[in-house]
Order: structure tokens, then C-alpha cells, then sequence
């Protein structure tokens, strides 16, 4: 099959490229940037520059290349950033999600390409109500942060538009929080600096996904996936921060993280700091088990936190930054950071 991979040089296309070619499928990746066109032939793909929210550039090299899967994996994600302006942090991933994602079910209709699957993200856009765990069923946040409201009109938009698109057969993959090679892993550089603290009773629920299996999933879906599907791609045991921060800053050899008061975390914080550690849900991964014929390889973040990196793989940054006195110091110190990378730790593409 020749299959195209929008953003072929992020994190999960380092890690999905080489599957796509073991499998015998013909790749052609595209990237914005031309430094990264030798990583990509090195995996294995015919490497393109593109951007994505160029409608006549796309539709070129959709047409070019002939392909009879796309997967839309561009983002332009950057780090934790400042949770304040969440929405002008993501903002160019926010319009690859909406106009990127419009150009590529365009270009691909045009060129008579049989199938499209495109990221989303579950996590924090789930609904913060209820159980602890949500599945495809369950709505989207009616009442985000007014800080994340534009991010997940994006999310919205893309999952509305993808499976009701008509003359391909559109799929929806909703990765969790990535970890593991390739990763930038900012997460576990906060936590080596005690800079992620235990916001109140730690309740919120987070969902990972380790990259290898996010990308073994995908290929899953390109087989398997029904027209139209959703599909969280998260592993087996969505916990909540009080769970996993803990026992992440332990595999780390860490000191323990800090813990301060939501009144605290929401005067240095703000909203969505509060949100993101308290109230935030998890997400369930039976559908995609059930349908995709998929199972992740590390089942729990328990198996994947403890697992060495690869040598010459990426390994979690020290932030070179002096270490707060106190908690709340800590927490306003990530609040203020504008040019990191974002709490999703994956490379921008």
C-alpha cells in the first residue's frame, strides 16, 4: 500500500515510519521544515516539504503521491508553555487541526485517496464530570477553561468533520500522553526538578500512551479501523496524578514531588493548572482493543516509566533553572515559561 504521512518527522512518525516499511508499504512523509528531509529518508520514507495549511501545496502533493491511506500527524506543539494562555500556545497546532485537517480530507477526496486518519488528543478534553474514566461515548468538556476553550473547538471540529467526511473513509485516532524514545519527556524534567508539585488531593486522571504503541495502533487502524471510528489509543490504567507523579518521580530516582494547596495552585497557576491536576478525566482504550485488534505492549506506565531509554534515543532535559525554595515558586516558575515545550511531551514536527 503506499500510504502518506502528514508530519512524518514528529515523535510518532519516528516511531510509525519504520512499522509502515517493515510491512512492505511505500511511505512518502512530509515535513515543513528541510533540515529534517534526511531523518526522513534515513527512516525509510520519500520525503516532501509541505505545509499543511497551504490548500494548494497540499493538494499537490496529495495528488503527487498518489496515495491510498493518508495520516494526518502535523502539530506544531512546544512544551508546557505558560497554562495561563494555553489557547495562544497552541495556536498553531489549533490550525492544523482545523484548517490543516480541512485541506488534507480536501486534497485527499480530489485525489481519490481511500482512507484518511488524523491525531486528536483525550485527556483533558474530555468531560469533567462523572466517572474518572470516559469512552468515545462520552462528550467532550462542555465547560473548558476559558484558556483551553479555543483548543478544544480545534479538537471538536477535527473529530466532527473526519468521520462524517464523505468519499473516504475518515478515522479519528485520540492519542493519550505520550512517553518513551523519541519523546522529549519534559514531564520527567519537571519532575526531576520537583517542578510538577501534587496540586490538593492530586484527583486529576491522566491517560498515557507509550509511542511505540501509539504508532502500533495507527498501523492497527489502517487495517482494521471502521469508517467513521473513534478510537482512543491510551494504555490500561488511566490514574490520577496522586498515582502516577509519585511513583514516576521515584523510577526517576527523583525526590518526591511537593505539594501545595488548589487555593495556591490557582493564584500562580491559574485555572487550567487547577484543572489539569484535579479534575481532569481519563480515558478508556476497550474500543480500539475490541475493534483494531490492538493491545499496547506496556499495559500500565508502571512498565514503561521504569524502562531505560535506548542509547542515542531522546532522554529527559534538565532544565537549566534554579530550584525554587518554595512550592508555589515552583509552580509559578512553569506558569510564566512561554517558549517551552508543551505538557504533551512530543516533538514539534
Amino acid at each position: 500500500m503506499r500510504v502518506l504521512v502528514a508530519g512524518g518527522a514528529g515523535a510518532i512518525g519516528g516511531r510509525l515510519i519504520p512499522r509502515l516499511i517493515a510491512e512492505g508499504h511505500n511511505v512518502v512523509a512530509t515535513t515543513r521544515s528541510r533540515a529534517r528531509i534526511e531523518r526522513l529518508r534515513a527512516l525509510g520514507a520519500e520525503p516532501v516539504v509541505m505545509d499543511g495549511l497551504d490548500a494548494a501545496a497540499v493538494g499537490e502533493v496529495v495528488a503527487k503521491a498518489h496515495p491510498e491511506t493518508v495520516i494526518h500527524q502535523m502539530t506544531a506543539l512546544a512544551g508546557p508553555g505558560n497554562l495561563r494562555r494555553f489557547d495562544r500556545e497552541f495556536a498553531a497546532t489549533n490550525e492544523l487541526r482545523t484548517r490543516g485537517t480541512d485541506n488534507l480530507l480536501a486534497a485527499a477526496v480530489g485525489a481519490g485517496v481511500r482512507r484518511v486518519i488524523v491525531a486528536s488528543f483525550t485527556g483533558w478534553p474530555n468531560i469533567r464530570a462523572g466517572g474518572p474514566v470516559k469512552t468515545e461515548q462520552d462528550p467532550l468538556d462542555p465547560r473548558p477553561p476559558a484558556a483551553q476553550r479555543r483548543s478544544l473547538a480545534a479538537i471538536a471540529h477535527l473529530e466532527q468533520v473526519v468521520p462524517a467526511a464523505r468519499d473516504v473513509e475518515g478515522i479519528v485516532l485520540r492519542y493519550g500522553l505520550f512517553y518513551g524514545p523519541g519523546s522529549s519527556d519534559e514531564i520527567s524534567a519537571m519532575v526531576r526538578k520537583r517542578a510538577l508539585p501534587l496540586v490538593g488531593d492530586g484527583t486529576g486522571v491522566w491517560s498515557f500512551i507509550h509511542v511505540d504503541d501509539a504508532a502500533a495502533a495507527t498501523v492497527a487502524a489502517l487495517h482494521h479501523g471502521a469508517p467513521g471510528g473513534l478510537y482512543n489509543i491510551v494504555d490500561d490504567e488511566p490514574a490520577p496524578l496522586s498515582q502516577w507523579l509519585p511513583f514516576l518521580a521515584d523510577a526517576l530516582g527523583a525526590e518526591p514531588p511537593r505539594r501545595i494547596p488548589t487555593w495556591l495552585a490557582r493564584i500562580v497557576g491559574g485555572p487550567v493548572a487547577v484543572s489539569m491536576t484535579t479534575s481532569i478525566r481519563g480515558s478508556s482504550n476497550a474500543r480500539a482493543k475490541r475493534d483494531l485488534g490492538w493491545s499496547p505492549r506496556y499495559g500500565s506506565w508502571r512498565d514503561g516509566f521504569r524502562e531505560p531509554v535506548p542509547a542515542g534515543e531522546a532522554r529527559p532535559r534538565t532544565v537549566r533553572r534554579p530550584v525554587a525554595t518554595d512550592p508555589g515558586d515552583q509552580l509559578r516558575r512553569r506558569s510564566k515559561v512561554s517558549r517551552g515545550r508543551r505538557a504533551s511531551p512530543v516533538d514539534r514536527e
